[in-house]
């Protein structure tokens, strides 16, 4: 089983909940697809291990033999080639890899190299972790998230913590999951983002449910979306001063509260009698 954690906002606790929900149950890998700002680790505290480096096929003109017809530059939809009357120019930052410019060249004056986005790193314990980290500078996370999915074992509980938003990176993270989770905060920004996060899980064609984080702070408007969209609420965590403390000290909060250890598993359970139902 496949089990995404994401938010459309950052800072509502969503890797708060992929840790937790990690910790509590066996048999499981936790994969950090923030790669932009992996933190899974601080929970974790994992002594961590390159297993690979990630890199997309950049296009290098010749210019010698190049013709400058302004194809490449063209057919181009990221903008990472430009022609001028006496050289083509490559902004590998911007290019997505898609290698498009070398076939529609007609003089085959483009090959590729490889050039190097980020890495992934594996952390071993009685979970199985890993985590991808975009290079400084780089634009392009997409492949390192690609490439982090690879390591799921099919004979494991995967728990991805998703990048925050609903770009790219997150269509991504959940496209392909069983489940969705989606942590919100009883705010009038919480609910924005979470609207937002509903729409893209149904477009997907996903199963999803929601977690109210900080519960008790806002006000019920939240509640009231979810009852009204009949989306299931798996879980309300409180603004609970035991949490915050532990969170400040990079403690995962089962670890210290066996109540809501027990709620995680509880939650869990949710998650496949909601996927077993077919609805």
């Amino acid at each position: 089983m496949k089990i995404a954690v994401a938010s459309g906002k950052g800072g509502t606790g969503k890797t708060t909940i992929a840790v937790n929900l990690a910790l509590s149950i066996k048999n499981v890998q936790l994969i950090d697809c923030d790669v932009e700002e992996p933190n899974c680790n601080i929970f974790l505290n994992m002594r961590l291990r390159k297993v690979n480096s990630v890199s997309i096929p950049v296009p290098v003109i010749d210019n010698n033999r190049c013709i400058h017809c302004g194809r490449c530059s063209k057919n181009c939809q990221y903008n990472a080639i430009v022609t001028l009357p006496d050289e083509t120019i490559v902004f590998s930052e911007l290019c997505h890899g898609c290698g498009l410019c070398s076939i529609v060249c007609p003089v085959d004056a483009i090959t590729e190299e490889n050039r190097v986005i980020g890495i992934i790193e594996k952390g071993d314990g009685e979970m199985e972790f890993l985590r991808g980290i975009l290079n400084i500078s780089e634009a392009l996370s997409t492949p390192i998230i690609r490439k982090l999915k690879e390591g799921i074992k099919k004979n494991k509980i995967a728990i991805l913590d998703a990048p925050p938003g609903a770009g790219c990176p997150v269509i991504e993270t959940i496209s392909d999951v069983d489940y969705c989770v989606l942590v919100t905060e009883p705010t009038p920004f919480g609910l924005y983002d979470l609207k937002i996060m509903v729409e893209l899980c149904r477009r997907l064609n996903l199963k999803f449910g929601v977690i109210i984080n900080r519960y008790g702070i806002g006000n019920s408007s939240v509640e009231n979306f979810c009852h009204k969209e009949k989306i299931p609420i798996l879980m309300k965590i409180s603004n609970d001063k035991r949490i915050m403390e532990l969170y400040s000290r990079g403690i995962a909060f089962v670890d210290k509260i066996p109540e809501k250890r027990r709620e995680f598993i509880k939650l869990f359970h949710m998650i496949g009698n909601e996927t077993d139902s077919g609805n």
